[in-house]
């Protein structure tokens, strides 16, 4: 038994387990497939334990070894491709997969079989290529193409390797492992160009990963009386492992920051977004002595379909509501969810009560039509209220409150048509003329 590789499988484990427990709340396919890629780190350690014992079980247990090294990286460098889940993206993974395990059982097992490594390296390069030719039309993403160049390298290095009198296979398998990271470190530098520390460490240390593997053959080749101890070789493994923790914490970090400020039913932002986002415009307003409007919308008929369809229709309705209304104002615009049923929205300039009132009208006449909602067609209606910055008010608190008191008065004003009781029907109902936003 190789005891020397018991410290840094136990370190391995403890860095595997607390990624899992970082990782257990994220829940992300990302996460997970990160996950996997410790646990074949951790293999590679388990299996370096048996590399003494004889005959077949040594050589099985360096086949493992090493090929859950390269696992481990084909693993994470899936996981930084953004369309990885088309079917092609699998392919080559798979394809890649088998082309590395192949090579290195080879390498280990019988590396007197020069003849069989030419078509072994061959795959390298060819496989790739012919999917992403085969898939050209379907994914045309640089990353894609950074593989297919990347591995066409290696099989041409290879080739050129296995060329010379004196084969030797242990810098082949070194060149595969190097490949392998120097990928990791294109495609998480791809994945994550932020500034931030997670990104930073996780990509430096896949740079030293795949260094490592280059680094360590010189340094045993040209100044073998120099000794390394193995520790130095494994320490960029949990530098990136303290990385991609780090990316973990980071994304949670934002992922509470949007629930925090988002409607998690509908993702608009929530009231204090909202009110946020009002004070800004309306400061904005202020300075450049132009005009803000803010318009209140209030579902009508909504408790009805809570009360007799049942609150998941009800859901199904704010969704769908809430979809319309973000795909008719503006970018610049802000549509938020303020309450049980009511939406908000923030026109910024140019804007004068005219235009907002034919934004009103416009998102009121979304409404008119039933909402189909799968096996249910729903009919509901919506009254607004337009308030405008500054001639109806100065302040946030007082241009709500003209804008809610508006919206009630059109509320009533159409309660009143739908009894009879009036002639004409509210504003947001009565004007003809298409929005000025309409088809944005």
């Amino acid at each position: 038994m190789n005891w020397s590789a018991l410290p840094d499988l136990g370190a391995v484990g403890l860095l595997a387990a607390a990624f899992a427990s970082v990782a257990r709340h994220s829940q992300t396919q990302m996460s997970r497939v990160w996950l996997i890629g410790w646990m074949m780190i951790a293999l590679h350690f388990a299996a370096s334990l048996f590399l003494d014992l004889p005959s077949i079980w040594g050589i099985l247990a360096a086949i493992v070894g090493t090929s859950a090294l390269t696992w481990a990286g084909m693993l994470f460098m899936w996981a930084a491709v953004p369309y990885r889940n088309e079917k092609s993206s699998r392919k080559i993974f798979a394809s890649l997969i088998l082309a590395n395990t192949l090579y290195i059982g080879l390498a280990v097992a019988k590396p007197e079989l020069r003849w069989a490594f030419t078509p072994a390296a061959i795959l390298f390069g060819a496989l790739p290529l012919i999917i992403a030719l085969a898939s050209r039309r379907k994914v045309q993403h640089r990353l894609r193409w950074y593989v297919v160049t990347l591995y066409g390298g290696l099989s041409a290095f290879l080739l050129a390797l296995q060329s010379r009198p004196v084969f030797n296979v242990d810098i082949a398998v070194y060149a595969v492992l190097f490949t392998v990271y120097l990928g990791c470190c294109i495609h998480f530098y791809g994945a994550y160009r932020r500034g931030t520390a997670g990104a930073f460490i996780t990509i430096a240390g896949f740079m030293a990963w795949a260094s490592v593997f280059v680094i360590g053959p010189v340094m045993l080749t040209f100044w073998p009386q120099i000794p390394v101890e193995g520790e130095v070789w494994n320490l960029p493994k949990y530098v990136v492992a303290v990385g991609m923790i780090l990316l973990l914490l980071d994304d949670q970090i934002e992922h509470n920051k949007h629930l925090a400020l988002h409607d998690h039913l509908t993702g608009l932002p929530n009231r204090r977004l909202y009110m946020d986002r009002l004070s800004s415009a309306l400061e904005r307003a202020r300075r450049a002595e132009t005009q803000a409007a803010v318009l209140v919308i209030d579902l009508d008929r909504f408790k009805q379909v809570n009360d007799t369809l049942g609150h998941h229709m009800g859901d199904l309705v704010l969704q769908r509501v809430a979809a319309l209304f973000s795909s008719r104002v503006r970018r610049s615009d802000t549509v938020a969810r303020t309450g049980g049923d009511e939406f908000s929205v923030i026109l910024e300039e140019p804007t004068t009560f005219k235009d907002a009132s034919l934004v009103g009208k416009s998102l009121i006449r979304l409404l008119e039509a039933p909402l189909d909602l799968g096996d249910r067609t729903v009919q509901i209606g919506a009254s607004v209220g337009v308030a405008i910055f500054p001639e109806d008010a100065q302040d946030l608190e007082a241009l709500r409150i003209v804008a809610d008191l508006r919206m009630y008065d059109a509320k009533h004003d159409l309660e009143q048509v739908r009894t009879g009781t009036a002639q004409s029907e509210p504003i947001a109902r009565s004007n003809p003329e298409p929005s000025p936003y309409a088809g944005m």
